[in-house]
């Protein structure tokens, strides 16, 4: 009774910060998760109720999960050990009483001492291997000979415990890892910075997202991180690290040069047709992966498509993007900047799926081709108004059941007529192939948009080769030989070789 009665009174006394949990967030980024918890549609969400992040600490306020928000929030806290009353929790869920482990005796692997019997030479290849780490790292000196002595056997699993404090000795979750180098941009909620990382002395983008005292971390971050750690693609940007101070939550990122609409300004929005596909066959390769894993970006713009200098496009600012495995149909419609926005959403549906991202793809394969925006809209009637007159006014033909909605009825629109998408840029969308993939991606009813997966595969890409359908998904396009960029023909200078007869030279 009495070892009980200590028990509780400890674990009564350890009530553990939400602050202590976020950062072990950035442990977890670097550990082998479970595969295909979000691919077969499950979620941690199934908690009924969780507790809310007031100030620096739990509190004991428990509510019921009623909206889409509350499920990934819960989602998120329950993922990362934060669901828990009283009994101090490990990042894997796990209670440090009921395993005998004190916080004391994992703050270094040194401290921890494990029964390794084979004395193997453990080499850096073999800690990145374990580890997860990236090819380049610098790791600290003796570090080598700290960890061979405290790792188990490689033929044995290593704990999440050892794991995280490995990482967390080398330098992960530690804002002195980076140098603060130039101020990048600056928004509501976060300042983007770029950096250099001390472990591997590369560039990244440091994104320091502010903390307010009353409500904890936003829930864009929550969602960014939380899809991001699972997203490993060569077109989705990586998430390298994650720290967590009282006053604010630094993500690190991995650096690129500029975005989509800074690459199209550099070359006066007259682009290669060849760069074009290049870049379109990058979009849809990462939203199919995304989607393959029910992930919806729902915020796609080209200034959330980063380029690398080689030519690399990444999707990146997943604060917007949810993991459509939840068990809710019920979405926001506030979401998708208002030129990239499906008409569906902008009539009010909040019940929607993969497509969402679809029409955002032809909206911006639109403006490569002419280098202006296919639907400026500056309120949402507008928006409404300037796709109809390019698409014509929906009818029971071309969007059954849409144009006797009350939702439509309320606009009154005249009845415009449709105008063939070629007479907007004849020099461009002149070609069978470039006009099908347009138009397969702007159809009214969303059931009808064509998916990224079958977009890879149309005829239009054909002239990429066989190898690029094959590539896994953490191979570049780059890694195929022969594709590169062209110089595009409203730039003076361009770092990019030009090839005098590429293959895919396109002539459209």
């Amino acid at each position: 009774m009495k070892i009980i009665k200590r028990r509780l009174s400890m674990s009564l006394r350890s009530a553990r910060p939400v602050d202590d949990s976020l950062s072990e967030l950035a442990e977890q980024m670097a550990l082998d998760e479970t595969p295909g918890a979000r691919e077969n549609g499950e979620t941690c969400a199934c908690a009924h109720t969780f507790y809310i992040n007031k100030g620096n600490y739990l509190k004991p306020e428990k509510r019921r999960i009623h909206t889409d928000e509350d499920i990934l929030i819960a989602d998120f806290f329950y993922c990362t050990g934060i669901v828990h009353e009283n009994v101090k929790m490990g990042s894997d869920g796990e209670s440090d009483q009921a395993s005998g482990t004190s916080s004391d005796e994992v703050q270094s692997p040194v401290r921890v001492r494990m029964r390794n019997n084979h004395h193997r030479r453990i080499s850096n290849e073999d800690i990145n291997k374990r580890l997860s780490l990236p090819a380049d790292i610098r790791l600290p000196e003796g570090y080598l000979e700290k960890f061979a002595m405290n790792s188990p056997p490689f033929d044995k699993p290593m704990s999440r415990r050892l794991r995280r404090a490995s990482l967390s000795e080398i330098g992960f979750g530690k804002l002195e890892t980076y140098i603060k180098l130039d101020k990048l941009g600056e928004g509501t909620y976060a300042t983007v910075f770029k950096g250099r990382s001390k472990l591997t002395d590369n560039l990244v983008a440091l994104k320091e997202i502010r903390l307010e005292h009353e409500e904890g971390a936003p829930c864009t971050a929550i969602r960014e991180v939380s899809l991001l750690k699972d997203l490993k693609h060569a077109n989705i940007v990586t998430l390298h690290d994650i720290i967590h101070t009282d006053k604010c939550l630094t993500l690190v990122f991995e650096y690129l040069e500029k975005d989509l609409k800074q690459y199209m300004d550099d070359c006066g929005n007259i682009m290669s047709v060849n760069n074009v596909k290049i870049f379109l066959y990058q979009l849809l390769r990462g939203l199919a992966y995304c989607h393959r894993r029910k992930v919806l970006h729902r915020d796609l713009k080209p200034q959330n498509l980063l380029i690398s200098e080689k030519g690399e496009l990444k999707l990146a600012d997943f604060g917007l993007a949810r993991a459509k495995s939840v068990p809710t149909k019920t979405y926001s419609n506030e979401v998708v900047t208002l030129w990239y926005r499906p008409p569906d959403v902008l009539l009010g549906s909040t019940e929607y799926s993969t497509p969402i991202d679809m029409w955002g793809v032809g909206c911006i394969f639109y403006e490569m081709i002419t280098g202006r925006p296919l639907f400026p809209g500056s309120t949402v009637e507008d928006e409404l108004h300037l796709i109809f007159r390019v698409l014509g006014t929906p009818t029971e033909k071309t969007w059954p059941g849409m144009p006797t909605s009350e939702e439509f009825k309320t606009y009154n629109f005249p009845l415009y007529r449709a105008e063939p998408l070629v007479n907007h840029a004849p020099r461009y969308i002149s070609l069978h192939e470039t006009l099908t993939v347009l138009s397969a991606c702007l159809q009214f009813d969303a059931k009808k948009r064509v998916s990224a997966e079958d977009a890879l595969k149309h005829s239009y890409f054909r002239s990429l080769g066989e190898q690029v359908q094959t590539l896994p998904d953490t191979a570049s396009i780059f890694s195929v030989k022969g594709i590169q960029l062209q110089k595009d023909p409203g730039k003076r200078s361009s770092v990019h070789p030009e090839s005098s007869k590429s293959s895919h030279d396109q002539k459209e």
